[in-house]
């Protein structure tokens, strides 16, 4: 099961599957017709907590619209919209690739207002997690946590670089461990599996989960992903973690090439989100939009372990909302 719409309204305080989008590959085009007054999300995986717990019902009583949202690779998201797959009304990709690949045609802005560090959660039970628990306070160094991810038999895994920003990430950031961090180029290799590499790729909603089993001794994850699941987890330096804004001319030094010969360049992990011109209901798309720039909405991002980012117009702002560029000059 891939992705799954949910629909909630201000009657209903629960999530209700909507649509479910079988199969491995690109989802089947959904025929879901978007009511006025429906906020209909696309959000990277890593926000399915975020979004359907906490953001999508506050969104509900606040505004009185409905919301539904499905969560995937925000890259795969951008490329299901792209082809007609699916027609969400809002989207909230990780990092800025995949809202640039829906500009022009579906979007001409989008507003940063959030940042997701990566970090290395791992199972509290596994073999290896007093060596992880010591490293996380500091008593062994960081690098020691590379050296550990390469010893042979260490189960880690990482969601698909081609689909997902968090994949792309976690691979540019084990090599720019290599330059900050001395970590050597064999171990780098080892760390990401590798000619074996595929074996530790998982999907985005499915990773943590699967950690959570006690299936892998660590995974990638984004902090809020670890501080919402209970996970403990090695925070990774400003300079490796693509999560700090001060540091984002290291992360542009990274790149990646993906299987299908695209170059990728790391960027700050931002949370990014633009009110799109398809799916109907423009008002209620706004709606959430200008809801994510709340005061509410902030204090739900920093309890659950985002760094919260003054709002940021990006490409075409005056493409913006009135209502949404008055929110960010007052910011």
């Amino acid at each position: 099961m891939r992705n799954q719409w949910r629909v909630l309204t201000a009657s209903v305080a629960s999530s209700v599957t909507l649509l479910t989008l079988a199969g491995c590959g690109p989802a089947a085009a959904t025929t879901a017709t978007v009511k006025p007054g429906l906020a209909s999300v696309a959000s990277a995986g890593s926000l399915q907590l975020l979004m359907d717990k906490y953001l999508g019902p506050s969104f509900i009583k606040a505004t009185g619209n409905q919301y539904q949202n499905q969560s995937a690779g925000s890259q795969g998201l951008a490329q299901e919209i792209v082809a007609g797959e699916i027609t969400p009304n809002v989207f909230i990709p990780i990092g800025a690739a995949p809202m640039q690949l829906l500009e022009p045609k579906f979007t001409k802005w989008a507003v940063q207002f959030a940042a997701s560090p990566l970090v290395v959660a791992y199972y509290p039970k596994g073999p290896h997690a007093a060596e992880l628990a010591k490293i996380a306070k500091g008593q062994l160094p960081i690098q020691d946590l590379f050296t550990l991810m390469a010893t042979p038999g260490f189960r880690l895994g990482r969601t698909n670089p081609a689909v997902d920003p968090q994949g792309q990430g976690f691979i540019e950031m084990v090599h720019l461990a290599e330059k900050y961090l001395r970590v050597s180029a064999a171990t780098a290799y080892a760390d990401l599996g590798g000619s074996h590499g595929s074996s530790q790729i998982f999907s985005e909603t499915g990773l943590e989960p699967t950690l959570q089993a006690g299936e892998l001794d660590a995974a990638s994850a984004f902090l809020p992903q670890a501080v919402q699941l209970g996970l403990p987890y090695v925070a990774l330096p400003d300079q490796i973690n693509f999560g700090s804004p001060k540091d984002s001319a290291i992360y542009q030094s990274a790149s990646l090439e993906l299987s299908t010969g695209q170059v990728v360049h790391g960027s700050l992990l931002d949370l990014e989100a633009s009110a799109l011109n398809v799916g109907g209901s423009p008002s209620a798309a706004a709606a959430f939009v200008r809801f994510l720039l709340s005061a509410q909405a902030r204090r739900i991002l920093t309890k659950e372990g985002y760094t919260t980012l003054p709002p940021v117009l990006l490409g075409q702002s005056s493409a913006a909302p009135r209502s949404i560029r008055d929110l960010v000059k007052l910011a």
